[in-house]
C-alpha cells in the first residue's frame, strides 16, 4: 500500500507536526554542530542562526520549498586556515566571519543575476544526463563518510598512517539503527510510519547507552539556560579571498539540492518560487549568521533524505524544526542531549539518508527517458560520475574542487562544449544544404 503524501503547504495535526519536526531536528543536528566543533566554535550559536536562517529562507521562498539550512562543510578547510593563521589575523574567527559574510553576498548577487536572466540557462548547463548524475554523486560521495561514522570502513578523514580495526560495538549500533529505520519504514503503520528515522535514532541512542558507548555526563554538567556565544566580524582581504571561492561549491550544491527536492515533491521549484528566491534565502541567512558569529549555511541533504523517506513535505514541519533549534540553542541540557547522539547512530541513519539522495539521482535519469544511444548523453553521464567519484581534486591555494563540486564544473564545461559542437554542426549542415540547392 502506497504511503499517503503530506504536501508542501499542508499542515499536519499539531501533535504529529511536533514529532515530525523533532525528526528533522535529529536528522540535521549531528552535522550542523559538527562544523563548529571542527572549527572550535560554540555549536549553540550555529544552532540558533541555522534555525533563524531557515525561517528567513522559508519566508523568502513563500513557504514553497521544504528545505532546512544547516552548517556548510564547504568552508571548513579555508575557514580553518584563516582561524589558525594567527600571524596574519589578530582574531582568526572574526576574520573568518568577514569571509562568511562575503560568501553570503556572493549568493545574493548570484540570486539577482538569476532573477534577471531567468532559469532557461540551467537546462543548457545542466541537461538531464548531467543533472541526474550530479545528484547521484551528491549522495554517493557522502556514503563513505557515513560508512566511516558507522564503523563499516576506515573513516575517509582518518590519517593514512592510522591503523583501522573494525569495532564490533560500533558496527552493531550503526547496523541496528539502520535496520530499525529501514524496517520501520516498511512495517510501521499509521503515524509511526512517517517517523521511522526518529524511532531509529532514539533506539540507537538507547542501545549505545546500554553498551556504555555514551553517557549523559555532559547533560548533567550543562545548565538549563545558557546563551550562545556571539562574535563580531572583522573584514580582512586575505581572509575574504581565502574563503569566498568556497561559495562556488555551495552554489553548485544548492542547485543540485533544489533539483532533488523538486523531484521529490513533484514540482519544478526552480521556476516556482524560483531558484533566485532559494539562493537569495541562502544568501541573506548566511550574511546575518556571519554578523552574529555563526558559520555559513546551506540546504541539508540529511533533511532532503527525510522528505524522500517519509513523504511528508510540509514546510510547517520544517519551520517547526527551526523553532526547536532556536529554543534548544538556549537550553544547555537539551542541546547537550542531542549533540551527544553517538557517531555510530548518526552513521547508521546517514547511510540511509545519503543513499536515498543517490537513488533520487538515478531516478531522475530513468524518469527523464534519456536516449543513451546518443554519445553526448552517454559520455556526459559517464564523465560526471567518473569525475565526482574518482577522488580527483584540483587545488589552487587554499581553494580546492573535488567530488560533487568538481563534477558540477566538469558537467558545465562539457555541456557547453557539446552545445557548441551541436550549433557548429547545425550551421555547417545549413550551409551545405543551401549550397546544394544552388
Amino acid at each position: 500500500m502506497k504511503q499517503q503524501e503530506i504536501g508542501v503547504l499542508d499542515r499536519p495535526p499539531l501533535a504529529q507536526s511536533l514529532m515530525l519536526s523533532i525528526q528533522h531536528l535529529f536528522a540535521m543536528f549531528g552535522s550542523t554542530v559538527l562544523v563548529p566543533n571542527l572549527l572550535g566554535v560554540d555549536p549553540a550559536i550555529c544552532l540558533l542562526m541555522n534555525g533563524i536562517g531557515t525561517l528567513i529562507y522559508l519566508f523568502i521562498v513563500k513557504g514553497k520549498i521544504p528545505a532546512y539550512l544547516g552548517s556548510s562543510f564547504a568552508f571548513i578547510a579555508p575557514a580553518g586556515a584563516v582561524i589558525g593563521n594567527n600571524t596574519v589575523h589578530a582574531d582568526g574567527y572574526a576574520a573568518a566571519l568577514g569571509g562568511f559574510i562575503a560568501a553570503g553576498v556572493v549568493f545574493t548577487v548570484i540570486a539577482l543575476i538569476i532573477n534577471a536572466a531567468g532559469t532557461g540557462w540551467i537546462h543548457m548547463l545542466f541537461p538531464p544526463a548531467a543533472m541526474g548524475a550530479i545528484v547521484a554523486v551528491i549522495g554517493l560521495e557522502l556514503i563513505p563518510v557515513a560508512a566511516g561514522m558507522a564503523g563499516w570502513i576506515k573513516s575517509p578523514n582518518a590519517a593514512a598512517a592510522d591503523v583501522w580495526v573494525p569495532d564490533a560495538t560500533t558496527i552493531t549500533i550503526s547496523t541496528v539503527t539502520l535496520l530499525i529505520t529501514v524496517l520501520g519504514s516498511v512495517l510501521f503503520r499509521g503515524f509511526m510510519r512517517i517517523i521511522p528515522i526518529l524511532v531509529g535514532i532514539v533506539s540507537g541512542y538507547l542501545l549505545a547507552y546500554l553498551l556504555n558507548v555514551t553517557s549523559f555526563g555532559d547533560v548533567a554538567k550543562s545548565g538549563w539556560l545558557e546563551a550562545p556565544t556571539f562574535t563580531m566580524p572583522s573584514f580582512e582581504w586575505a581572509a575574504i579571498l581565502t574563503i569566498v571561492p568556497a561559495s562556488l561549491v555551495v552554489v553548485a550544491e544548492h542547485i543540485g539540492h533544489l533539483i532533488v527536492t523538486g523531484n521529490i515533491v513533484h514540482k519544478d521549484l526552480s521556476k516556482d518560487p524560483g531558484l533566485h528566491r532559494s539562493m537569495l534565502g541562502n544568501g541573506v541567512s548566511t550574511i546575518l549568521s556571519g554578523f552574529l558569529g555563526s558559520t555559513p549555511n546551506t540546504t541539508y541533504g540529511e533533511n532532503i533524505g527525510v522528505l524522500a523517506i517519509t513523504r511528508v513535505y510540509s514546510t510547517f514541519v520544517i519551520g517547526g524544526a527551526a523553532v526547536f533549534a532556536i529554543v534548544l540553542s538556549f537550553m544547555g541540557k537539551f542541546s547537550a542531549l542531542i549533540s551527544g547522539i553517538p557517531q555510530p547512530v548518526m552513521g547508521g541513519v546517514s547511510l540511509l539518508l545519503f543513499g536515498v539522495i543517490a537513488a533520487s539521482g538515478l531516478r531522475m535519469l530513468v524518469e527523464s527517458k534519456i536516449d543513451y544511444s546518443k554519445p553526448t548523453n552517454l559520455y556526459l553521464t559517464t564523465i560526471v560520475l567518473v569525475t565526482g567519484l574518482s577522488g580527483a581534486k584540483i587545488t589552487i591555494g587554499n581553494f580546492s574542487l573535488s567530488g560533487m563540486a568538481l563534477a558540477t564544473v566538469t558537467a558545465i564545461l562539457l555541456s557547453l562544449l557539446f552545445k557548441l559542437f551541436e550549433i557548429t554542426r547545425l550551421s555547417n549542415d545549413a550551409e551545405a544544404s543551401e549550397t546544394s540547392e544552388h
